[in-house]
């Protein structure tokens, strides 16, 4: 038995001993020189405990990382792998020089096992800055000061075990099992302490009231939140003003003065404004709302939705009249087709993805506490409908680590779900809101939002297209179980801890249900940042291209290869920077002759998706989550206004709480792009293309789906086996 338990880091620091990491590392560089039996580079890990059991017996005699590398090359060669040391003394002067850029674009040195990419992101954003803007801390030190802090609310709990909940937070971060939202990241455990990402706050008809909405937003975007505002209870332009006896300016007039102050602010330099503006249909400057963002750079820190009704819609499939109503007064001022509308709506999302849609309607059949008013308002993306003043704390779980033996660990993924809603429920006792009515309703109904990422990777792994039966059937298994598992933990921590305060007002104790510990468990978000770092594809999104360009933070360029394409176009033989070139170009695979068929089937990007399966898609985890599910109905530049339209209705008939298009290249200023694709092709790239050899029907009539039976809970423990041939 080695008595070797710990080892000393590059930059000083000390970690557990990790047999298997030796391991995978030798059987690397085996591998790569054509090696097939993994049980001999067992052996040879077997052999370098040994010898550190030797030579560091005692307790305070720790290896250095530097030491143990060394020690393997010389059993590679005394062993005669002569091949595998050379290989492996390769890798590590890789690893040398990867280690110095690393050291680079942090400024300091570190021992961090987070990618290039992830790093410029934390970079920018996350790590903490000295008062001459020096990095002073570390990706992994980042993620202790978050665990550290988070595992502080132990403290107020009988059942609490802070030492025990501070590793077990550390670990699943680390690891990027799990990441919590952005202002925990950047926040926990600093003086802001403001660890909330979603927030709504209220839009009354008076100059009061706009202002001190204005001042409150201006104080949480500060901290790093996202703001979310509903003005339909704004009086229309040109409505009688009594104070003055002037005339309105009406909702857009306001928007832009938010928008303004959103522009202003950097939040801490770290993390820019976001702000949600919706507007209810029947408003009478309906029209001039959806109309506010047909210019691009207008409006720019705000998305913009429209609030619909089931009566709008039901016009709307009826070809009738609608009603616009003053909100000052209650009263109808005029009656407009309802299919013009809902044209117009169509029209401006097709020519540059605003505004959304949100279905009122459906948003308030999931309110479970309505008796302390409407939820008329989400956070910026459109997935956390909150109440007034209410705020929310997210996180995602990294659904692509949890792939064993081409299936899901789905008893790893139990215990993550569990400990991850636990992280979210200390945040809420850490966050300081700022505002006392903020603070009142976010702890009163303890909100959480436990979702995924890496949902793309994740079939990417399993040989699943994202547009077949099997995307859909994976996507109601996968977040049928997270829900339960979440409602469990709920549930277990509102025995031990106490019902959110607000529990006897909500519509539980109707149900039967005697414990939970939130009144809501599950949101999707985009977790477009957070995927960054963990270096997977965002939230449920199919990935955007195969190789692409992203543009953030003001300018920076990541470059981007997924890495199981990579690692599947190596073994199949295929692989070449020429290649790569070429799909960076293209996104797609479809039409590059190279790619075997088999690899085309399941590697399908956006652009290879049709609309309707994007919609399903969303309406199988809409199925199964409390909030709402962020996602963007992603379309080639050649789509319809019809297929826009489409879109909207199958969305509604679905089950989805909402809906946002966006049409490839429909702005000038786009996030991702596929790289250089103003060049024309040359011949000799003209002859290395070919058409798809199937093409997916395009949509049909808009006929009520089939779906999937929801799976009872006794079928998903244990789910059925993965083919993943």
């Amino acid at each position: 038995m080695p008595t070797t338990r710990k080892i000393r880091k590059r930059d000083g620091s000390i970690e557990d001993f990790n047999p298997e990491k030796i391991t995978e590392a030798i059987w690397d560089a085996a591998q790569s020189v054509g090696g097939t039996d993994k049980t001999l580079a067992e052996k040879i890990t077997g052999q370098v405990e040994t010898v550190l059991g030797v030579f560091f017996k005692d307790e305070d005699s720790i290896p250095s990382v530097e030491q143990i590398h060394d020690l393997i090359e010389k059993i590679l060669i005394e062993n005669g792998h002569a091949k595998t040391a050379k290989a492996y003394i390769l890798a590590r002067h890789k690893d040398t020089e990867l280690r110095g850029e690393k050291d680079g674009i942090l400024g300091l040195k570190s021992d961090t096992s987070f990618s290039v990419n992830s790093l410029k992101v934390l970079k920018q954003r996350y790590l903490l800055r000295d008062d001459d803007g020096n990095i002073i801390e570390t990706p992994e030190q980042m993620v202790r000061r978050v665990a550290a802090n988070i595992a502080e609310a132990e403290r107020f709990y009988k059942d609490g075990d802070k030492k025990k909940a501070e590793e077990d937070f550390y670990r699943m971060m680390i690891d990027l099992d799990f990441l919590p939202n952005s202002p925990t990241l950047m926040n926990a455990g600093t003086t802001i302490q403001q660890l909330a990402a979603c927030f709504v706050l209220p839009v009354k008809d008076s100059i009061e009231s706009i202002f001190e909405t204005l001042k409150n937003t201006a104080i949480i975007q500060q901290t790093g939140g996202g703001t979310g505002f509903n003005f339909s209870g704004l009086r229309p332009r040109g409505d009688l003003i009594h104070t003055t006896k002037g005339i309105s300016t009406g909702p857009v007039s306001f928007i832009k003065i938010f928008d303004s102050l959103t522009g202003t602010m950097k939040e801490g330099g770290k993390r820019r404004g976001a702000n949600m503006g919706i507007l209810e249909i029947d408003h009478p400057d309906i029209i001039e709302f959806i109309s506010s963002k047909e210019k691009e750079g207008h409006l720019e820190n705000f998305n913009i939705s429209i609030g619909l009704t089931d009566k709008f819609m039901q016009a709307v499939e009826n070809d009738q009249e609608y009603s616009l109503v003053n909100p000052r007064t209650g009263q109808e001022v005029n009656r407009l087709s309802a299919k013009g509308i809902f044209d117009l709506i169509v029209a401006k999302a097709w020519e540059n993805g605003e505004p959304g849609v949100l279905f009122m309607d459906r948003i308030e059949q999931g309110n479970t506490t309505p008796s302390l008013g409407r939820l008329t308002a989400t956070n910026t993306c459109g997935e956390q409908p909150l109440l007034p003043y209410e705020a929310c704390n997210l996180g995602s779980v990294n659904i692509s680590n949890f792939v064993k033996e081409g299936q899901i660990d789905w008893e790893r993924l139990k215990t993550t779900v569990h400990l991850a809603v636990h992280f979210l429920d200390n945040t809420i006792d850490m966050s300081d809101y700022k505002l006392e009515e903020i603070k009142d309703i976010a702890r009163g109904n303890r909100k959480i939002g436990l979702g995924i990422m890496g949902f793309a990777d994740l079939l990417f792994a399993l040989h699943i297209p994202y547009n077949s039966s099997e995307g859909l059937d994976l996507a109601e298994n996968l977040m049928s179980f997270v829900q339960k598992e979440a409602k469990a933990a709920s549930e277990e921590l509102g025995q031990k801890r106490g019902n959110f305060p607000n529990f006897d007002k909500s519509i539980f104790p109707e149900q039967g249900i005697v414990s939970m510990r939130n009144a809501t468990v599950t949101t999707i978000a985009p977790a477009g940042t957070l995927s960054m770092i963990a270096e997977t594809s965002p939230g449920i999104e199919p990935v955007y291209a195969i190789a692409y360009t992203k543009s953030v933070f003001g300018g920076t360029e990541l470059a981007y290869i997924n890495r199981y394409f990579k690692e599947e176009a190596i073994a199949s033989g295929i692989y070449s920077e020429d290649l790569i070139r070429k799909i960076a170009r293209h996104g797609s695979l479809q039409k590059i002759v190279e790619v075997p068929q088999e690899l085309k089937k399941h590697f399908v990007v956006s652009s290879d998706i049709e609309p309707e399966w994007h919609i399903r898609m969303q309406a199988a985890f809409q199925r199964h989550t409390d909030n709402a599910v962020s996602k963007t109905i992603n379309l080639p530049e050649d789509a319809t206004h019809d297929q826009v339209r489409h879109a909207y209705l199958l969305a509604y008939r679905l089950g989805c709480k909402g809906i946002t298009v966006y049409r490839d290249k429909s702005r000038k200023k786009q996030v991702m792009y596929k790289a250089d694709t103003n060049r024309p092709l040359d011949a000799k790239e003209l002859q290395s293309y070919e058409e798809p050899q199937t093409q997916l029907p395009l949509f049909g009539k808009l006929e009520q789906p089939k779906q999937p039976e929801r799976p009872k809970a006794e079928e998903i423990i244990p789910p059925p086996i993965i083919n993943t041939v």
